[in-house]
């Protein structure tokens, strides 16, 4: 993970400007990161049915697969405030839009705090209409903190792609409320490589399927989940499954970023699930054992209670497939079911539990279906975090 003092720049073609303006306390809450003009384009959603003004309308901005730039505000998430919050987040595209000089629909918006609150107006106009008409700005590790809430660390992430010079450059926000029905939190990905429209969207929702699907830090579907990528075009047509894999490695580290920086987490926990009937099967099972309150709290104690794994798998009492005499569970290398192991290993495995990654694998022992999930032991920092979240 970079240190905080390293700087990394956008891509070619990119300009952001990061800025307090007030909306909840003197740290940075607004990040305008735009080109000179609408390019290839594309995004994925939270499917929460209180999804928020952000959500919706970046969502019809985004119909022509084009887009200039995004307005992010942090610390409100401007969600189930009814017409008030619709009118509140078009008017806050509007002043951008006119500094920028071009028209709201060319942006997108994304925003993430308190639900409920409406957004503070009259501090968010004086601070929008600061926004410079060309933003010089470059550093994707300013902008990154610019989106923090409860965060600890700013999560940015980069690529070359093949030989270069084009380049992926991404930053995130999100440790809690975070299980992605799609994406996670706040993601925006920039690139400078000319992609056509069309690909970028296939692309950009397989990498999104495996990356940021992925994680959950405590199975609550943000109201707010938003994950975008913009392009500049700048550095030219790039070699398709290069561009995949530059943008599925930034979209991975910052998805384990975020796992890693799950409110008050101390684990990361990875949970591979292989010999599943498919792939939909698997990724299934693993989100029931990276999710249960139980292992959660197991990996926070170096527990190494592989009946708690048991007990994940089992939930999955449609899969009427999974039979637990062809199951295997294992901590790190170590199988610990069926395989029995003796007091001594029981306290190796306690002290491989109390490192900062786990890893527990299950073969269902079906077929070859295989997924990879991300998420956090759950610790006391979690819930003395959110039990203050809002007073």
């Amino acid at each position: 993970m970079h240190d905080m003092a390293d700087s990394i720049a956008f891509p070619s073609g990119f300009g952001c400007h990061v800025a307090n303006i007030g909306v909840k306390d003197d740290t940075d809450d607004f990040v305008v990161i735009v080109t000179s003009a609408p390019n290839p384009a594309a995004g994925v959603f939270t499917k929460s049915r209180f999804a928020g003004p952000s959500v919706t309308i970046s969502r019809e901005h985004l119909v022509d697969r084009r887009a200039r730039g995004i307005v992010i505000v942090s610390k409100n998430a401007n969600v189930a405030n009814g017409d008030d919050g619709r009118r509140d987040a078009e008017e806050l595209l509007d002043i951008v839009a006119d500094r920028l000089g071009g028209t709201a629909d060319e942006l997108l918006v994304a925003s993430t705090g308190v639900i409920g609150r409406r957004y503070p107006m009259e501090t968010i106009r004086s601070g929008a209409a600061e926004t410079p008409s060309a933003p010089e700005g470059t550093d994707a590790v300013a902008a990154a903190r610019g989106i923090m809430t409860t965060d600890t660390v700013p999560k940015v992430a980069e690529r070359t792609i093949g030989a270069g010079p084009a380049r992926v450059v991404g930053i995130a926000k999100g440790v809690g409320m975070i299980e992605p029905d799609m994406a996670t939190m706040i993601a925006v990905v920039t690139t400078d490589a000319d992609v056509d429209a069309g690909d970028l969207d296939a692309m950009f929702r397989r990498v999104v399927d495996r990356t940021f699907n992925c994680v959950s830090v405590d199975s609550d579907t943000s109201t707010s989940d938003t994950a975008v990528i913009l392009t500049s075009g700048t550095a030219g047509p790039v070699d398709a499954s290069e561009f995949e894999a530059a943008l599925e490695g930034v979209c991975l580290d910052l998805t384990k970023m975020i796992a890693r920086d799950g409110e008050g987490a101390q684990t990361l926990i990875e949970v591979r699930v292989a010999g599943a009937r498919d792939a939909g099967q698997a990724k299934r099972v693993a989100k029931a054992i990276v999710n249960s309150p139980l292992v959660k709290t197991a990996v926070h104690g170096a527990d190494p209670n592989w009946g708690r794994v048991a007990m994940a798998i089992g939930k999955c009492s449609d899969d009427t497939d999974i039979d637990q005499d062809r199951v295997a569970i294992s901590f790190g290398e170590t199988e610990i079911y069926p395989t029995r192991v003796d007091e001594s290993e029981l306290e190796r495995l306690a002290g491989y539990m109390s490192g900062d990654e786990v890893v527990i694998t299950a073969d269902l022992g079906i077929a070859d279906g295989t997924a990879t999930v991300w998420g956090c032991d759950l610790t006391d920092g979690y819930i003395r975090i959110n039990a203050d979240y809002t007073t």
